[in-house]
This record gives C-alpha cells, sequence and structure tokens, in this order.
C-alpha cells in the first residue's frame, strides 16, 4: 500500500453490494473507456482544418474563434466538477451522462443551420467530452491498482497522441470530400457503441454522500475558468495588454479566486478541498501539469503554421508533418509505463523529460528558413520523447499519493491546470510570436512587395507559394525569425518544472486498486490484474 497525505472530507455511504472485477470486466471497461476518451481528444483536434468551411458555410467568419474557444472553456470548467461528483456518487452514471451528452450534441452540431447554435452544440459537446477525459481517467484508478495502472495508461496517451495529428488530418479530409458535417456524424456511431458498451459492462458502485455538492465552489470555479480562457483569448489579439478591459478582466480573476478560496475553507464537501494543497504530491504533480501545458501548448502552437508556410502543404496535410512527434510521444510514453509498471519506480522520469524538453527547446531557437525537413522532424520527434515521459505518469502519479476517495478530484486538478497552462502559455508567448511576426513582415512587404499583388493579411500557403522567389524566401525567414526565439523563452518554465519534478515524494505505488480499498468490489484471485505479463 502506497502512503498517502490526502484525507476525505466526508465519507460516502456506499449503496451497492461489493462488486467483483475479473480481468475480463476490466478489459471490457477500459474498452468502454477508451472509446469516449477517443471521442473527446478526437472532437477536439478534428475542427481545426474544417472550421474555415464550417464558419463559411454558418456564416460566422468574424467569430471563428468561438467554435474552438467555447469547447475548450466547457471542457476546462466541466473537468473539476466530473472529478468531484464522480468521488461523492460514483462514475458509472456519471460517465453515461457525459457520453449521452456528447454524442446528442454532435448531432446537434451536425445539423446546425445557424452559427450561433453550432457554438451553443459545441459547447454540450465540451460539458460531454470533460467528463469523458477525466472519468476515462479516474474510472482506471478505481479497478486497476496503481503498480499494474501504467499498463492501461499508456494507450489512453497513445489516443490523445494519434488524435492530435489525426484529429486535423480527418477533419480536412472530410470537409473537401463530404461535408464539414461528417466531423459531428462520425461521432455518433463510435459514440452509440461506447454507450451500449458502457451500459452493459461499466458496473460500478454508486454511493450517497453525506451533504450535497458544493455549488457555490463549482459557480466560482467556473467563472474563475471563463475569465482565464477569455483572458488568454483576448489579451494581445482582440484587446491590447494594457487595455481597460484586459486590466479589468485581471481584477476580476483576483477577486473570484480570492471569493473561490474562502468557498472552500467552509464547503462541507469542497471542490477542491484545502486537504490536497497540503498534500506534497499534489502540490508538486498540479505545478509540474501547469508547467507542461505551458510549455507543450506553447511551442507547438504555432509549428504548424511555420510548416504550412515553408512547404506549401495545406492545412490538413500539415498534421501529418507532426507525426514524428505523435511517434515519439507514443514509444516513450509506452516503454515509460512499461518500465514503470516493471519496476514500481517512477521519480526519475520526470526530470529527464524536462532535460530533454530542455535541449529540444535550445535546438529549436536555431530554427531558420533554411533548416531542412529532417532536422525539424527531429526537433519535434525529440518533444515528442520528452512529453511522453511525463504526460500520462503525472496522472499516476498523482493518483497514488492522494487518498482513493479523492482520485476523481485529483485526476480533474492535474488535467485542469494543464489546460490552464497551455491557454496561458498559448495567449503570452502567441503575443511575442505574432507581434514580431507583424513587424518581419510588415518590413519584407517594404522591401519586396512594390507591386501590391499581395497583402500582409492575406498570406496563407498557396500564396506564399506563389510568391517571386526572393519575396517568398524573405516571408519564411520572417516566420521563422519570430518564432525561434519564442523556444528560448519557455526555458524558464521548463527550469521551474525541472524544480517541482526534484520535489515529487517517492512513494511506493499502491497494489490495491480504489473500489477495493473503499471496499465497494473484490479482485477475483484467479482471473485479477496480475502485475506481471
Amino acid at each position: 500500500m502506497s502512503a498517502t497525505n490526502g484525507s476525505s472530507d466526508a465519507a460516502p455511504i456506499v449503496l451497492t453490494q461489493p462488486i467483483v472485477l475479473t480481468q475480463r470486466h476490466i478489459l471490457l471497461i477500459f474498452l468502454a473507456l477508451v472509446a469516449g476518451m477517443f471521442l473527446a481528444s478526437l472532437d477536439q483536434m478534428i475542427v481545426a482544418t474544417a472550421m474555415p468551411t464550417m464558419v463559411g458555410d454558418l456564416g460566422g467568419v468574424a467569430h471563428m474563434a468561438w467554435t474552438t474557444t467555447a469547447y475548450l472553456l466547457a471542457t476546462t470548467a466541466a473537468m473539476p466538477v466530473y472529478g468531484k461528483l464522480g468521488d461523492m456518487y460514483g462514475r458509472r452514471n456519471l460517465f453515461l451522462f457525459a457520453l449521452a451528452v456528447f454524442t446528442v450534441a454532435s448531432v446537434g452540431a451536425a445539423m446546425s443551420t445557424h452559427f450561433w447554435e453550432f457554438v451553443g452544440f459545441r459547447g454540450l459537446q465540451g460539458i460531454g467530452g470533460g467528463g469523458l477525459m477525466i472519468l476515462a481517467q479516474a474510472t482506471v484508478a478505481d479497478i486497476v491498482p496503481a503498480k499494474d495502472r501504467a499498463k492501461y495508461m499508456a494507450p489512453m496517451g497513445a489516443v490523445i497522441a494519434v488524435t492530435s495529428v489525426g484529429g486535423p488530418v480527418l477533419g480536412g479530409v472530410l470537409a473537401e470530400h463530404l461535408s464539414w458535417r461528417w466531423c459531428f456524424w462520425i461521432n455518433v456511431p463510435i459514440g452509440l457503441v461506447a454507450l451500449l458498451i458502457a451500459v452493459r459492462f461499466l458496473k460500478l458502485p454508486t454511493r450517497r454522500p453525506q451533504s450535497g455538492p458544493d455549488y457555490l465552489g463549482a459557480g466560482l470555479l467556473t467563472v474563475l475558468t471563463t475569465l482565464l480562457i477569455l483572458l488568454s483569448d483576448w489579451a494581445g489579439k482582440k484587446y491590447a495588454w494594457d487595455s481597460a478591459i484586459i486590466g479589468a478582466m485581471v481584477v476580476g480573476v483576483l477577486v473570484v479566486l480570492g471569493l473561490l478560496v474562502a468557498t472552500e475553507r467552509r464547503a462541507r464537501e469542497p471542490l477542491l478541498s484545502p486537504s490536497l494543497f497540503r498534500n506534497r504530491t499534489f502540490v508538486t504533480t498540479s505545478a509540474l501539469a501547469l508547467c507542461i501545458g505551458l510549455v507543450m501548448f506553447a511551442s507547438l502552437a504555432f509549428m504548424p503554421t511555420f510548416l504550412q508556410m515553408s512547404t506549401g502543404v495545406s492545412a490538413s496535410m500539415s498534421g501529418l508533418l507532426l507525426i514524428p512527434m505523435t511517434l515519439g510521444m507514443i514509444v516513450s510514453a509506452v516503454g515509460t509505463m512499461a518500465a514503470v509498471a516493471k519496476s514500481g519506480r517512477y521519480r526519475i522520469y520526470p526530470p529527464v523529460a524536462l532535460v530533454i524538453v530542455g535541449i529540444d527547446l535550445l535546438w529549436m531557437t536555431q530554427l531558420t528558413a533554411r533548416t531542412s525537413m529532417w532536422e525539424v522532424s527531429l526537433m519535434l520527434c525529440l518533444m515528442g520523447v520528452g512529453l511522453g515521459l511525463v504526460m500520462q505518469l503525472g496522472v499516476l502519479i498523482v493518483q497514488n499519493g492522494v487518498a482513493p476517495t479523492q482520485t476523481g478530484i485529483a485526476t480533474s486538478a492535474n488535467n485542469y491546470f494543464r489546460e490552464m497552462g497551455g491557454a496561458l502559455g498559448v495567449a503570452i508567448f502567441g503575443s511575442v510570436f505574432t507581434s514580431r511576426l507583424a513587424a518581419n513582415l510588415a518590413e519584407d512587404f517594404r522591401q519586396h512587395n512594390t507591386t501590391g499583388t499581395a497583402e500582409q493579411g492575406s498570406l496563407d500557403p498557396t500564396v506564399v507559394a506563389d510568391l517571386p522567389a526572393a519575396f517568398h524566401d524573405a516571408v519564411i525567414s520572417s516566420y521563422a525569425d519570430a518564432l525561434a526565439p519564442v523556444f528560448g523563452y519557455l526555458l524558464p518554465a521548463v527550469l521551474v518544472a525541472f524544480g517541482f519534478a526534484w520535489l515529487i515524494p517517492r512513494l511506493e505505488l499502491s497494489d490495491t486498486a480504489g473500489l477495493v480499498a473503499r471496499n465497494e468490489a473484490v479482485l477475483q484471485p484467479d482471473t485479477a490484474v496480475s502485475g506481471k505479463d
């Protein structure tokens, strides 16, 4: 058993009899969980390349960003709520609810005829998707001991990596050859199959807590998340960083954060229990997730655009150029989790991962217009290797370091901090990139665009590919010169993350599944999950 620092604020009353978990039962549950996670992860990425077609058809070009903002906002805000409610009431019904909401919202999005109707269904999809992501990871902790869990979490990480690249490609293909609406119709058969499997095999206990949910805390956290997401989306783009609107939003964030802290200290069933922030494992892994999210999303957010400009490929095909990163992430994640499952040791991997990421960022600062695609591919592969070493492992570590009654909220918080780090990273470093790029392009147009055949705001890969050779090379150089320094600016975040990685406590991986620890399930002796292959 592992020592934990977490504690339950209100012990739940179990309503169901302990269930028997066999290897077959666990694998069927896992299949349903992965199907749901696949849907949520795919939908976050599939609209990227089909978006221009979608918004053009629905008449929402001026508000295009809301198609992704609505999904991201709803997903991120829903994560902690699902995590806490799952700890309180059980995860089965919540998972079925999230899966049903996601599938129904996909139908709504596919049938939308007006832009804001479409945005509403995207937000509803996000509410379902946030639950699918969190409940899948937390349910695995319920049914599989920590010492064996790495073997199950590696495929989950692979699903996220594959959909990150495959989603944009698939979205582009569907929009080009069928209709953008198939980006959502495709979810329906997968969702229905996953729902049937979950109804039949996702047999998990339900509970009745001693007090009701923390409605005020959930509301304040939702407001805080909304402010942070909008701040990251608007600052430096729609409004200047020093504008009154952004200043008011920053003040709003601080006020709501203070109210949230005060509320959580008084609540009987706090959404984010103060005891979690006295747990060293939770604090260090949450800080690590925040930094990792910032570095990962900020470093990769504008790489596809650079690759499109430098190679002339379409947006849908540019996703294929990220395959080296995906392969690196999958190989390192699977290898790391296999090693952890075998040895039970995990503390060395996060620091090693951050050393790799730091070295790769230094290498990426040397990016120029003359950098070959082979070298860029190696850069992306090395980034994938570093991220694969720590992404899913961080979830395993935090789950192992808290009480079984806090698994859901600890899992959701880890994901929440990573998403928020990513949003803030893209906002801050995106502003640096775009301001440098605008200055560079203005100079290029001053020197080369004497005929007025192109405009700075209309540059896309096809336009750039048709520019005169000297002008084309200057534009690509401007992109590279604007992007390369940003990678160096991310190094302080890597150093901070490296420090937190060394502070992660060394705990023995638990040999008891969460449901077993709570006396809600028993593993059948002859078919129970074994640590041996």
